[in-house]
């Protein structure tokens, strides 16, 4: 889960584990506050009720501390989010296009497939477009999310930073096949990169074999 397959993994890990952090903590803590409230002040031990008065310093202290955590949250979505739109002017650029129900790659060099190739430690940018409904480019393993939609061209871009095969989902329901609307990307090395895309002046659609068994499913 926590595989460094992207330069995007680190840091939306420590944002989702800050949050994760935060709920757990208010959950428990409001949970003993609960069964602590209800034994101390159950009907069997306070035979009358009485009205409790406010706390100024208490009430201040609850809408401060929970406007910190929201800032903090913000803060890390905003910064992630910047990273994710700040593409390097060095990116090798893909279109992507997505149909009922699967994907197709075409590189620069005109080249079509049906899985992503990339050099490992280059910037990828990817160009999305629909050829009918919604779809939405989505690779768990380089924490990567982008909504690709007909009529217009979404960019996304990462790095991958691990030699790897890696599972490409459509995150938006879009028909009967949605969940059979997945292919992969493949990260290889320069040199092995050159050889199959270029040297061979061959479309390729194959997994290399050198990497079937790298394959992370995250």
């Amino acid at each position: 889960m926590f595989a460094d397959a992207s330069n995007f993994v680190q840091s939306v890990n420590n944002t989702f584990l800050f949050i994760v952090v935060v709920c757990v903590f208010f959950l428990v803590l409001i949970t003993i506050l609960m069964i602590t409230f209800v034994i101390k002040y159950s009907s069997k031990k306070n035979k009358r009720a009485k009205n409790i008065e406010g706390n100024v310093l208490l009430e201040i202290t609850w809408t401060v501390i929970p406007l910190a955590l929201v800032m903090v949250m913000f803060y890390f979505g905003w910064t992630g989010y910047k990273q994710m739109t700040d593409i390097p002017n060095n990116a090798m650029v893909v279109n992507v296009y997505a149909r009922m129900w699967s994907w197709s790659y075409k590189y620069q060099d005109g080249f079509k497939t049906d899985t992503l190739f990339c050099p490992v430690n280059k910037p990828v940018k990817v160009l999305l477009n629909s050829e009918d409904v919604d779809h939405s480019f989505y690779v768990p393993a380089f924490r990567v999310k982008k909504d690709v939609i007909p009529g217009r061209i979404n960019t996304a871009w990462f790095l991958p930073t691990r030699v790897g095969s890696y599972e490409v989902y459509c995150a938006e329901y879009c028909g009967l096949n949605h969940s059979y609307m997945y292919s992969t990307v493949v990260v290889m090395t320069k040199e092995q990169y050159n050889n199959r895309l270029i040297r061979t002046n061959q479309p390729v659609n194959q997994v290399p074999d050198s990497l079937s068994n790298n394959k992370a499913n995250l």
